[in-house]
């Protein structure tokens, strides 16, 4: 049998089923803990639902896969053929889900690279399809980490919430920077930084901040070849709007996704996410 490298993510990737069958990409989920019920992202509870849980101010947090998760996946892609594994995840940043697949990989029968991305949503799906891209070109397990790791290097992840609440509820932006923007009636501009999320730029209103995001996503595009994704929840109308203006506006655009977050992403960000990722190849 040829060579050949597998690759596994997470359920935060929000990889278009269709790419993901194309490739042969492998997603293990994590789960969404609604009330006193676990549910697997993607498979049991839909962003639309989760949407309306938050709305409703239900308890909702999130919990990594299981390391048996992950060896059920890395098992399954050895049965399939693998030599080698690359397994690429969330920012450890957000989750434990890294750790896991940490303890899995060292009880594979194959070799496993697992890479913390440092990315989250489309920031990380595109690293996934990248590596799978160099795997298919027939490249070595060192090769496919370093086209997944190069494409990190160079992604843009910027996005808009309506509120600081969901990020300050579950830790993942400080309490004082929520407080300062609840204080001020900011609408924020965030960004992906180091595997954190920062804030980036605070704007006035909501039209103002999309506006500015726009410009952000065409600067950084540049001329050159590129892909973006444009991810929101329970906001279809406004993202369609901005993946076109970004099809007018973007010269080199090869691809562009529209996705909703599925419900890990959005119990963090809340309902009226947009974001932006742009990835220049």
């Amino acid at each position: 049998m040829s060579r050949h490298v597998a690759i596994v993510t997470d359920s935060t990737a929000y990889l278009p089923q269709p790419a993901m069958a194309r490739h042969g990409i492998t997603s293990v989920p994590l789960t969404v803990v609604l009330g006193d019920e676990a549910l697997e992202e993607g498979t049991e509870i839909s962003a639309r639902s989760l949407a309306l849980a938050l709305q409703k101010r239900r308890s909702v947090t999130t919990s990594r896969p299981s390391p048996e998760d992950f060896v059920r996946a890395y098992r399954a892609a050895v049965e399939a053929g693998a030599t080698g594994i690359v397994s690429l995840h969330l920012s450890a940043e957000f989750s434990g889900t890294y750790d896991a697949a940490v303890l899995a990989a060292k009880s594979a029968t194959v070799p496993v690279r697992v890479v913390d991305t440092g990315m989250v949503a489309m920031a990380l799906g595109f690293c996934a399809l990248a590596a799978a891209e160099a795997s298919e070109a027939g490249g070595s397990l060192d090769e496919v980490v370093a086209a997944a790791e190069k494409r990190a290097a160079g992604m843009s992840a910027y996005f808009y919430v309506d509120t600081l609440d969901y990020l300050r509820r579950g830790g993942r932006i400080g309490a004082a920077q929520a407080l300062l923007g609840s204080a001020l009636a900011v609408k924020p501009l965030l960004t992906l930084d180091g595997g954190r999320i920062e804030m980036l730029e605070k704007v006035r209103t909501a039209s103002k901040a999309i506006a500015r995001l726009e410009e952000l996503a065409v600067e950084r595009a540049g001329s050159g070849p590129v892909d973006v994704a444009v991810h929101h929840l329970a906001a279809p109308e406004r993202a369609e709007k901005l993946a076109q203006r970004l099809r007018e506006r973007i010269p080199g655009l090869v691809e562009l996704h529209v996705s909703e977050v599925g419900a890990v992403i959005g119990a963090h960000t809340g309902p009226g996410l947009l974001a932006a990722v742009v990835s220049p190849r």
